[in-house]
């Protein structure tokens, strides 16, 4: 059985979870392996005028959110239980989601490569002089880098991908990039769900833009238009194309019959006498140029006529 100070800082660790849950509507997950104390002091400072952090361990915090939620019967913090796995904590805030991401990024610091540690990313050698001396050549050889002697130093002759993402770093890859001075990783907070208002999403909703918003609206109105077009199904999203194919055929058969109504009178004026729509910008007859421009200026007449699709005839 739990001693009494355990017991103590328990229920007060449990007060101080539910006093946020109550708080703050918004809450990153976050993952905090490999950071250190004086990071966590500094994200601390950074965040504190309108964020609270929360760390603890999983079950301690899991149990807590189970009760308040029994307690309070507000289940929405439920979501975050079966993301709770590993070394992770919560951060509450009021503060714009995008703006506190921010600043919990600005505080990664980087660090070398240790043996046994599974790479966060991929490590590329650039090609270039390293500045050691030839004695040095066994490093590169056991890690097949191409490399050559040049002024009395081993320069690497193309870039080399050493690590690559979840790989665990070894121990010649680890002395091999001590000795280069290269700091391959960077370790902070890593944001892994978002909980706003009830809803849990990946951090990566939080880069879209209305630019790509309204890019995939405009895709998903055009795909509707085509299934209700091919469907023979009318939509909003449909009405206007219908509209214009149905009038496109009517004017088809206005040209190739006697048949005729004002807005056809116009297309067939153009058939009968074509020269009558020339522009009047076109060179003098006899200049040189004149052909030329005659032939540049068609195919863009034509180009204009294909984007106008007909509407020019209703003005």
């Amino acid at each position: 059985m739990p001693s009494t100070s355990k017991l103590v800082k328990k229920e007060a660790y449990d007060a101080k979870l539910c006093d946020a849950m109550d708080t703050y509507e918004r809450a990153f997950l976050v993952h905090a392996d490999n950071v250190g104390s004086k990071q966590f002091m500094d994200i601390r400072a950074a965040i504190r005028d309108h964020s609270k952090i929360m760390m603890g361990k999983n079950t301690m915090m899991r149990r807590s959110i189970r009760l308040y939620c029994e307690r309070t019967g507000n289940d929405q913090w439920l979501q975050l239980l079966d993301h709770m796995v590993g070394n992770v904590g919560l951060i509450f805030t009021k503060g714009d989601l995008n703006e506190v991401r921010q600043l919990i990024d600005d505080f990664k610091v980087g660090a070398p490569a240790r043996v046994g540690l599974v790479a966060p990313n991929d490590v590329t050698i650039p090609a270039g002089n390293t500045g050691m001396d030839p004695s040095q050549t066994s490093f590169f050889q056991v890690l097949n880098i191409p490399t050559k002697i040049n002024k009395g130093s081993v320069e690497i002759t193309a870039d080399v991908h050493l690590i690559k993402t979840g790989d665990k770093v070894g121990a010649s890859e680890a002395t091999l990039l001590a000795k280069l001075g290269i700091k391959p990783f960077s370790y902070g907070l890593v944001i892994q769900q978002v909980f706003d208002n009830g809803s849990l999403y990946d951090p990566k909703v939080l880069d879209l833009t209305d630019d790509n918003l309204g890019a995939y609206i405009i895709a998903g109105l055009r795909n509707v238009a085509a299934a209700c077009l091919a469907l023979n199904y009318p939509t909003i999203a449909s009405a206007p194309h219908s509209l214009i194919n149905g009038y496109k055929n009517v004017l088809a058969v206005a040209v190739e019959t006697d048949y005729s109504f004002p807005l056809a009178e116009k297309v067939k004026a153009y058939l009968a006498d074509p020269s009558a729509f020339a522009s009047t910008d076109a060179p003098a007859a006899g200049s040189g140029d004149a052909p030329a421009a005659a032939a540049a200026a068609a195919p863009e007449e034509e180009e204009e006529e294909d984007e106008d699709m007909g509407f020019s005839l209703f003005d």
